[in-house]
């Protein structure tokens, strides 16, 4: 465990970009963790863990403690469930695949998510009508100023849409160890709403998915349409599908009729961000090594040399023209550094 300098971060962060790191330390257990805390407390730190949601538009002049924490459990279970612990530095779509194969459902919608169990919670993670809060139980977390671990249940973590208290009044006070997710061993309940999921099943001939079902299709539907990390640059979705007052979405209607949108309430509406950025004109659009994936519009990517500045500014030119023709304003997913 040895405090590396100058170090280049390209390979850990999801986005491929190229910046460095003034110092940078992996830690593998908390007992490691308090220890570079504790040697370390007047320096500044950066938290990394999988470098899925973070955008770096800079060096980081700071001590980065990356947290590759291993190791999942069972640590108790009754008839009809079970509470799976995980470490945070574990791959958050090969822990939904090691409980798919141990039956335990629950999180099988979240497949193919990138990124590591510890920043779940942060962002209450979602996708295809399941989200992070619906199946956590728990998460341990470190006091970055005095080591103590604490631990925050479902309600503490006042976890909205992509949102938790990690994000707002907990924000750079915390670094979590470990999450634990109550999953169900039978009568699963079975979550197919979501449109595409079904198309998907339907085209399979499946009628009575399992959870492996319902996991493959997610997994089928997101390779579909996002790019692998690994081969293009990317964070998934770049931005938030906004929620407005409906009274608003109706002004917005009597201009534009064919606008999509979801209920979230008798006074709220979800607009799907992905469909204003197309129908804005700027899906596969690029700019130099910046693009808007020609699949998924709601997904920056990076083809190859593109600085995080560059992604930004892409990021700001989507914002400012789908608040030009739609008067609703996008806010970014992703965490810009």
């Amino acid at each position: 465990m040895t405090i590396q300098y100058n170090f280049s971060l390209k390979n850990y962060n999801t986005f491929g970009i190229d910046a460095k790191a003034n110092e940078f330390i992996a830690v593998h257990s908390t007992d490691e963790l308090k220890k570079v805390l504790q040697e370390n407390a007047n320096k500044k730190k950066f938290i990394l863990g999988g470098g899925s949601n973070m955008l770096l538009t800079q060096d980081i002049d700071a001590l980065v403690i990356h947290i590759d924490l291993k190791g999942k459990k069972v640590i108790k279970e009754d008839e009809n469930h079970v509470w799976v612990e995980a470490q945070a530095g574990e791959n958050w779509h090969e822990f939904v695949l090691w409980n798919i194969e141990q039956n335990y459902g629950g999180i099988e919608n979240m497949s193919l998510i990138p990124g590591n169990v510890g920043t779940t919670p942060v962002q209450n993670i979602g996708a295809y009508g399941a989200e992070i809060k619906d199946t956590f139980i728990s998460c341990k977390a470190m006091q970055i100023t005095t080591q103590e671990i604490k631990t925050f249940n479902n309600g503490e973590c006042k976890f909205g849409y992509r949102e938790s208290i990690f994000k707002q009044e907990a924000k750079d006070q915390y670094i979590i160890t470990s999450v634990v997710f109550k999953l169900t061993k039978n009568n699963h309940k079975i979550n197919t709403g979501y449109g595409d999921i079904q198309k998907e099943l339907e085209s399979k001939g499946i009628t009575q998915p399992t959870i492996k079902d319902v996991s493959d299709a997610v997994i089928a539907i997101r390779q579909s349409k996002l790019p692998d990390p690994k081969e293009l640059g990317n964070s998934g979705s770049f931005f938030k599908n906004p929620i407005i007052s409906r009274e608003q979405f109706n002004k917005t209607k009597t201009q534009h009729p064919e606008i999509k949108h979801y209920d979230v309430s008798e006074t709220e509406v979800k607009v799907p961000a992905g469909w204003m950025i197309e129908q804005a004109g700027l899906k596969g659009y690029r700019d130099g090594d910046a693009g808007v994936h020609a699949r998924q519009a709601l997904v920056l990517v990076n083809y190859g040399n593109a600085t995080g500045q560059d992604i930004l500014n892409l990021s700001k030119l989507v914002q400012k023209k789908v608040l030009d023709k739609f008067g609703i304003a996008i806010e970014a997913e992703v965490n810009v550094i």
